[in-house]
């Protein structure tokens, strides 16, 4: 019975690290100094590439130069544009997460510092950069 209660165990194990998130830590740009983030990442039942990232100490928008109105979230494949995933929202002691379920696999996630939320390019100034790779 020992043995087997043994081989569950270590079997459960490996299961947990095989399933455990892979943790991506985010580069800040100079305009932003002091903060922290990483982005977790791993699978959903369909395959899909689940991303959770969460950050720590972002500057309030009306403190940046130029100023801005959202901090936007996006995902850029390999030779591909720029996609708009969202805005990433603070809460009043600076952090943040962000959630969000993509197809891609290897791509660049980043956050910019927008006028408008709702933005179809990036063209606000980069705060935040990580590359994920399987």
């Amino acid at each position: 019975m020992r043995k087997l209660y043994t081989i569950y165990l270590t079997l459960a194990l490996i299961c947990t690290v095989a399933y455990a998130a892979k943790k991506y830590p985010m580069t800040a740009a100079s305009t932003v100094p002091g903060v922290r983030a990483e982005v977790a990442i791993d699978k959903d039942k369909n395959g899909n590439t689940r991303l959770k990232m969460s950050v720590q100490h972002l500057a309030n928008l009306e403190n940046l130069t130029p100023r801005a109105s959202a901090y936007v979230v996006w995902l850029q494949e390999r030779g591909g544009s720029p996609e708009n995933q969202g805005q990433l929202k603070m809460d009043k002691n600076l952090k943040a997460t962000f959630e969000t379920v993509t197809p891609l696999k290897s791509f660049d996630v980043f956050v910019t510092a927008e006028q408008d939320f709702r933005a179809t390019g990036s063209t606000g100034q980069e705060v935040l950069r990580a590359t994920i790779q399987p």
